[in-house]
């Protein structure tokens, strides 16, 4: 597992681009959220998704979460009417997950098999959105949730202990 040390408040470009760089290789990454860590990958990483769904042991009836830059982005990936429009623009960037409908550009697997719906958040993290901008697309997302721990990790350090071997960035 590579480690980026990364401002929290002034991400440095250099590095983002480096993490960056994992995600457009495929590659399946941790990173700070606004409210913990999450694993992340690009919307088509099959190999990295699978990763992800083998380490929190999900089936394949779990719902994923899209890390969207801004509200134009939301438009391409979830049908969003005037009404949710305007519930969006006042509460995002937040750490909110917005079920909406999910469009025709998510591939069939991520959204709800009967409900056709995604998950969709617009972060106010400063890396978080500092990746999103160096990738200028959206990051499939899933909070860092181990299977056998009631507790969420918090510490860089134990992240790394409990799944260097397993993570790429």
């Amino acid at each position: 597992m590579q480690v980026f040390y990364i401002h929290p408040e002034n991400p440095q470009p250099r590095l983002i681009e480096q993490v960056a760089e994992l995600l457009r290789k495929d590659q399946l990454i941790i990173y700070p959220t606004d409210t913990s860590y999450a694993f992340g990958c690009r919307l088509g990483a099959k190999d990295a998704l699978e990763k992800l769904k083998q380490i929190r042991a999900l089936d394949d009836k779990h719902q994923f979460t899209l890390l969207c830059r801004d509200l134009s982005e939301i438009a391409n990936y979830a049908a969003v009417d005037n009404v949710q429009f305007k519930q969006l623009k006042a509460h995002t960037p937040a750490p909110i997950t917005f079920i909406l409908n999910a469009t025709k550009d998510v591939p069939r697997k991520l959204a709800h098999a009967k409900k056709k719906t995604i998950g969709i958040r617009v972060p106010s993290n400063a890396i978080a959105q500092a990746l999103l901008e160096a990738m200028d697309e959206p990051i499939l997302t899933s909070s860092l949730i181990l299977p056998n721990r009631e507790d969420i990790l918090d510490d860089p350090f134990e992240i790394e202990e409990l799944l260097g071997n397993q993570i790429d960035g």
